[in-house]
């Protein structure tokens, strides 16, 4: 007998850290753009596990490669090679256009890997006196949740609490040319660390410029260019890589979520070979970093995205899903406007951080048959997986749509 809605809930309650608030939905099957709960109702995912599963629920070939791997050989450690390694390492370099990666788990491990490139390349090669290096962040990021990397944010949900912090961040405004160049002439500056969107914070985009004016600032003052897609990398803004859209190349680039296609947690840092070399046997690793089976699952996963042409379709249908809901905000005072790129896009509520409108509206659409999330009081993201066709994204713009209009009256 299966595990109803309420029983599941109450086990994670019992059982559980109180550290997410999830919408009452128990999730037990899903296939492409849908999830079915242990009731058996059918909803289009909006969220995509937070851009992980952009190949869709259970891809067909990466089930078979992440399968026909596990029978093998599932872990080494980096005490041995493996056959498979190697072949990854290739891929993601070459794909991206860099000249070396190192494999990790989380996005945030990769975070953390790259901090710590960082660094050590301002000591060994900028020539930064020892124990003063700092790596310059900006507003409302979001990395991961470790103690070092919230030790940058500005988040007060983030950080209380959980001090004391770990010094050597810097923080400016996002998206501030001139507040940046000011702090980037400090000579103990290693590295630049942003997001190309901050997704977490709303789907903010930048200035159209503003990376590439970031980069070549960096470049004035000797410092890493070191940029997080882990979230709006791997297709789903419509480029490869969120930072495409500029034409840049960062020096440093941390991947996570959907090189493994929501199968595995994998993540990746590729640099140049300047940079990875200052690490040294020893200095940095991780007991599954580069297993076998993650190396499978990242190369079938990006094969998929390139077979299927999964960029190309998210940029596309990107344009439609924005078109559709600028002609909502127009009719309805419930809303302000909607900003993203390719499938990463949000709906901004006209009310205040602080409400739980953009919340009580996630209820309706999941009542409705679409999951998706607010990021905070007023703002909605919706990051459907990069499978959906044209015709499911016109029947879940009719959902949001008819969501909306009757929500309003509702309220009004």
């Amino acid at each position: 007998m299966g595990t109803s809605t309420q029983e599941a809930i109450d086990l994670e309650k019992k059982y559980g850290a109180n550290n997410y608030a999830p919408l009452p939905v128990v999730l037990e099957r899903g296939e492409g753009v849908y999830v079915w709960d242990v009731e058996g109702k059918k909803y289009f995912d909006f969220l995509s596990a937070y851009s992980a599963v952009n190949q869709g629920h259970v891809h067909p070939r990466i089930l078979n490669t992440m399968t026909k791997q596990a029978s093998k050989l599932t872990l080494t450690s980096r005490a041995f090679y493996s056959d498979q390694l190697g072949k990854a390492e290739e891929m993601l370099c070459q794909l991206f256009g860099y000249e070396r990666a190192i494999l990790m788990n989380t996005g945030a491990e990769g975070n953390e890997t790259a901090i710590k490139l960082a660094r050590k390349w301002g000591y060994e090669q900028k020539g930064i006196p020892q124990n003063e290096a700092i790596i310059v962040g900006v507003e409302k990021n979001f990395h991961g949740r470790t103690t070092t990397i919230i030790s940058a944010s500005t988040d007060p949900v983030a950080t209380t609490n959980f001090g004391p912090f770990m010094p050597g961040f810097e923080i400016v405004p996002y998206n501030n040319l001139e507040a940046l160049e000011n702090v980037l002439q400090n000579p103990n500056v290693a590295g630049l660390w942003m997001e190309p969107i901050q997704g977490e914070a709303g789907v903010y985009l930048p200035d159209n410029g503003y990376l590439k004016k970031a980069q070549a600032l960096c470049k004035k003052y000797n410092v890493l260019f070191m940029v997080d897609e882990v979230q709006t990398g791997v297709g789903r803004t419509g480029k490869l890589l969120a930072s495409d859209y500029e034409e840049i190349k960062p020096d440093m680039i941390i991947l996570g979520k959907a090189i493994s296609g929501g199968f595995y947690p994998v993540s990746a840092v590729l640099t140049s070979s300047e940079v990875m070399d200052v690490f040294q046997p020893g200095q940095h690793g991780s007991t599954y970093g580069g297993n076998p089976l993650a190396c499978a699952v990242i190369m079938e996963a990006l094969q998929v995205l390139q077979d299927e042409r999964l960029t190309e379709n998210a940029f596309r249908l990107g344009n439609i899903f924005r078109a559709r809901m600028q002609e909502l905000c127009k009719q309805t005072e419930l809303l302000v406007g909607v900003r993203g790129r390719g499938l990463l896009n949000a709906l901004i509520v006209n009310d205040t951080e602080e409400s739980s409108t953009a919340t009580q509206i996630c209820y309706e659409l999941m009542h409705n048959g679409l999951l998706a999330k607010p990021t905070h009081g007023n703002i909605i993201r919706f990051a459907p997986p990069l499978v959906i066709n044209e015709h499911q994204l016109n029947k879940c713009l009719d959902i949001i749509e008819a969501t909306i209009k009757k929500f309003e009256l509702v309220v009004s």
